[in-house]
């Protein structure tokens, strides 16, 4: 199919997990009324985002892939006829976790799931403590709808992972995804964070000539101190944006891209055509020192 209707599901989260399941439900149900045949749902929706501090508790929180979780989503996706792209908090085995997400097709079906590669640890997302690195590779899911991979949060600022997904065949790049301002920063700051996070993900449409799909939560957390952005949106291949939500509220959007749209842009533009590959080597070192 080459005209899909994407929903992005931005939402508020809570300290119950069971809670926060219920409600992903409920606005999954929302979008396929709505027309929605992919659904895509923000980082780590089951909980409130866990990596502001390092606790042994919050290792209560992971679960197995495919597991409780994924078997709610998978009966929802049989009922609604949706694609859902879930992401969870991976336990593998004891002492072994990864931030994953969960691809089910719309009858139901568990495709599999991609490991999260880029793993963050700054103050207030020390990621690191929690998560292994992904080691199933870059991904991509051959849906009902359409063929598409996910990169993580921190995956988006890595052009790497967007040229290597495109190259194996996705037309849509979703990136699920947990950041936020802390609530003691100037307001100019937080513009250009915004717009640096925005501008990033435009450029892998635009350099690989596919739909990007990035999806935030909202909300104060951490006691307050950050507030997730939400602005969740939809890039065409050439980077303008089909849609952005706010950066307060919770919202259920249904956008329809054109994945035939592709063809023309690489065409018109054709960087895949003219990549020299034969140069690109030294992108495999840390760094290039002049001696």
């Amino acid at each position: 199919m080459a005209k899909v209707n994407i929903a992005l599901v931005q939402m508020s989260c809570v300290a119950n997990k069971q809670a926060n399941l219920d409600k992903a439900i409920s606005k999954v149900r929302e979008a396929a009324k709505k027309g929605a045949q992919i659904v895509c749902l923000q980082e780590l929706f089951t909980s409130l985002y866990f990596c502001d501090t390092e606790d042994y508790e919050h290792f209560k929180l992971a679960e197995s892939i495919p597991g409780a979780s994924t078997e709610a989503l998978s009966a929802v996706a049989a009922e609604t006829g949706v694609v859902i792209i879930a992401s969870l908090f991976e336990k593998r085995t004891q002492g072994l976790y990864h931030n994953t997400t969960a691809v089910i097709d719309a009858d139901g079906k568990y495709l599999g799931k991609y490991r999260k590669m880029h793993i963050p640890d700054d103050p207030a997302f020390y990621e690191k403590f929690y998560f292994t690195p992904g080691d199933l590779g870059y991904k991509i899911f051959k849906t009902k709808f359409a063929t598409f991979g996910i990169l993580i949060c921190w995956d988006q600022w890595y052009p790497e992972a967007a040229r290597i997904t495109a190259l194996m065949g996705a037309e849509i790049l979703f990136y699920p995804t947990a950041i936020g301002w802390a609530t003691s920063q100037d307001e100019a700051t937080n513009t250009e964070q915004y717009n640096a996070w925005q501008t990033i993900q435009r450029s892998h449409a635009v350099a690989n000539g596919v739909h990007v799909v990035s999806v935030n939560r909202v909300g104060f957390e951490q006691n307050g101190a950050m507030k997730f952005w939400g602005g969740s949106f939809v890039s065409n291949p050439f980077g303008t944006l089909l849609y952005k939500a706010s950066h307060e509220e919770e919202e259920v959007a249904i956008v329809e891209i054109d994945t035939a749209k592709t063809d023309s842009y690489r065409t018109h533009w054709p960087f895949l055509r003219d990549r020299r590959i034969d140069s690109y080597q030294p992108i495999t070192k840390r760094f290039i020192d002049e001696d």
